[in-house]
């Protein structure tokens, strides 16, 4: 079980810190946006689909990223006060209980997305430039995915830690 944990985490910190790189472009697109619009006066019709499509996805994946790495946003005027048991118990019942039920809810609802816009050719709608979706869609279902199996590591992580067979790495 360590194994599949250790290969669940690989895959989403390798997703995760490739991502991260689409920060650049990102500022590059933007950057390149302010120029064109106010020096030249010649605004791009594509900066503004560039700039929320690369901005969603480093959000997205990062979803799974962050759950990797402890660094979600925890209420812990309780939790901190429990002992580790039961701090494990209550991540164990939250990834089993919603993140994991909701994550691949999601991935199997938004892969049909991807299917019904990758057949229709269906086009963002958001400015002139207009491209196709179903890459983005692809993203956003790509993330939930990664999500799910970041979470599934984390659960068996539980599993472990209350089994007292805790991995080396010590992460929840």
């Amino acid at each position: 079980m360590r194994a599949l944990v250790k290969f669940l985490d690989l895959i989403t910190g390798t997703t995760g810190a490739f991502v991260a790189w689409l920060v650049i472009p990102l500022i590059g697109a933007s950057c390149y946006e302010v120029f064109s619009r106010y020096v030249l006066d010649a605004p791009t019709l594509w900066a503004f689909e560039v700039g929320y499509m690369f901005m969603g996805t480093h959000f997205l994946i990062g979803l799974a990223y962050t759950l990797r790495e402890g660094a979600h946003v925890r209420v812990d005027i309780f939790y901190a006060r429990m002992s580790r048991k039961k701090q494990v118990l209550i991540d164990a019942f939250t990834y089993l209980a919603l993140v994991l039920p909701f994550s691949v809810w999601l991935t199997a609802g938004l892969w049909q997305k991807v299917l019904l816009a990758y057949a229709s050719h269906e086009r963002s709608g958001m400015s002139a430039f207009n491209p196709v979706i179903w890459p983005f869609r692809a993203v956003l279902c790509t993330a939930f995915a990664l999500l799910a199996l970041q979470a599934l590591a984390q659960l068996i992580r539980c599993y472990l830690i209350l089994a007292e067979r805790a991995p080396a790495d010590g992460k929840r």
